[in-house]
């Protein structure tokens, strides 16, 4: 029995009796006799061979398979780039591979993992595009600096450009760091400090400070960090260190205090807990306590102090003159009528020391001897009395509070009642003798009026019983009234006939 085999121009194939290789088939056509004989084809058009039983074939055909094949094994610590045409394919450790050989151009590259985890830079362009497991790619661009760990070992800084690490045979990661952030936070970073001191001085600032110190990292001028007492800390190289003493005086001087309390926002954010602030408005001063005893004033302005290893404390007092209201205070007068009083008051403190040291609450007790005041003064006068007097009130509690105010340091600028508040019956009896006294003034009034208006009118009649001119006028006057009531007047003679006419009229 003859068999025969027909090789396309882009296949191989090998030829195999029973399950022996015999040889390798290019393109053509084969006849063999027997019918033990068969072919396995491979298309060209794929250069890797997927030859199975690959290891046994090379143990005793390893001449001949390698005239048409490459073979690419790898050990445990190796990995390999196969170049195939355009593509490529990366095979990990402990791995067998072959390609067809002619067809298409192939190509192998082994790299001992022992040796360096690091791809060439000449592969790392040529495989732009490619992703492969067990390969990692790192970018890196101008403002970065990134760090590689090795089986999280730190390695080495990588500066800008383009790498790859085989990462089958170790872990591999890294951190990309911008060298614009002037404030950056570097992993591991104790480690990187004590470890790898060739790194610290190369790319960074140190910056280390004891438990009586603080310091400020500036950059451009700027405040970019604040390190408390017993920090240590990485920057990149280029910035300006401040290291403050603050072992004998805590407190920061007035130029560093406005720009750490009101510059810039994010100077400010840094500085908000590492600082105790009091802003002190005019007209104000300020009191400052130092684990809890007292130390000095404060004068108008911004004054900060660091928080490390003391307690501030601090409270602004106001020196203007202050307004206190007592107001709603319901009191019997002596005769036994309830009263409601408001009460209005004037201070100023002279002597905060002494007010903070005496009182623990200035208006408390203010309020409280004003109502004090208040219902001494109210309790001793009838209601009569405090009507007709109220300045009365207003010196007596002066007088009673102004010496016990002066005593803690406040001075009484002015006290006096606002307001007097009847109940209603009471303002219904008061109101009645008030209508009363009016209505006898009014009567008196009156009667005065009167009395002058008949006195006037006899001394009229006297003047024109005396003077007939006069009388003549007079009539004429009433004449003249008559007349602005009378729509019209006929005349009949002399204008003498018409007022002797009227006066016989009113003498009937």
């Amino acid at each position: 029995m003859w068999k025969t085999f027909y090789i396309k121009p882009n296949e191989i194939g090998i030829l195999y009796h029973r399950s022996d290789f015999k040889k390798i088939l290019t393109a053509g056509t084969y006849t063999y006799f027997g019918r033990h004989w068969r072919v396995e084809k491979f298309d060209l058009n794929n250069p890797e061979a997927k030859i199975e039983n690959l290891e046994l074939l090379l143990r005793n055909n390893t001449a001949e398979l390698q005239e048409y094949l490459l073979i690419v094994r790898t050990n445990f610590n190796e990995t390999a780039l196969v170049r195939m045409g355009q593509k490529w394919v990366n095979i990990l450790p402990n791995q067998l591979r072959a390609f067809w050989r002619g067809f298409i151009e192939v190509e192998s590259h082994i790299f001992n993992l022992e040796e360096n985890l690091e791809l060439p830079t000449q592969f790392v362009q040529q495989l732009r595009g490619f992703n492969f497991s067990g390969l990692t790619k790192i970018f890196v661009n101008e403002s970065q600096i990134a760090l590689l760990y090795v089986q999280n070992n730190f390695v080495r800084p990588l500066e800008p450009g383009e790498y790859a690490f085989w990462t089958a045979h170790k872990g591999i990661t890294h951190y990309l760091m911008s060298r614009l952030d002037r404030n950056p936070n570097f992993p591991l970073e104790e480690v990187l400090i004590d470890k790898h001191p060739e790194f610290v001085a190369t790319y960074c600032a140190i910056v280390e400070t004891t438990a009586q110190q603080v310091a400020n990292i500036r950059y451009q001028g700027k405040v970019i960090s604040i390190l408390p007492p017993t920090s240590r800390k990485l920057f990149w190289q280029g910035v300006d260190i401040e290291i403050i003493d603050i072992s004998n005086d805590a407190k920061l001087s007035n130029a560093l205090a406005s720009e750490l309390v009101s510059g810039l926002p994010e100077t400010v954010s840094l500085s908000c807990n590492n600082l105790h602030v009091c802003q002190v408005p005019s007209q104000h001063v300020g009191l400052l306590y130092t684990n809890k005893e007292y130390q000095t004033q404060l004068e108008p302005g911004i004054h900060a102090w660091w928080v490390y290893g003391r307690s501030f404390e601090t409270e602004v007092i106001d020196l203007r003159l202050q307004n206190m209201e007592v107001s709603g205070q319901d009191i019997l007068s002596k005769d036994k009528v309830p009263l409601r009083l408001n009460l209005t008051a004037g201070f100023r403190i002279q002597d905060p020391l002494r007010a903070k040291n005496g009182l623990s609450d200035i208006t408390g007790f203010l309020y409280k001897e004003l109502q004090f005041a208040l219902r001494a003064a109210v309790g001793e006068q009838a209601l009569d009395r405090i009507l007709e007097d109220k300045g009365a009130i207003d010196n007596s509690i002066s007088q009673y509070i102004r010496p016990k105010a002066a005593e803690y340091g406040i001075e009484i600028d002015s006290v006096g009642v606002k307001d007097i508040i009847l109940p209603g019956e009471i303002k219904n009896i008061l109101g009645k003798v008030v209508e009363a006294e009016k209505s006898a003034q009014a009567n008196v009034i009156r009667r005065r009026e009167e009395t002058a208006a008949t006195r006037s009118m006899l001394n009229t009649a006297r003047v024109m019983e005396d003077n007939p001119v006069a009388l003549r006028l007079k009539e004429l006057e009433v004449l003249e009234r008559i007349s602005e009531k009378i729509e019209k007047i006929q005349v009949n003679g002399s204008l003498d006939s018409i007022l002797t006419e009227l006066i016989q009229i009113n003498r009937h």
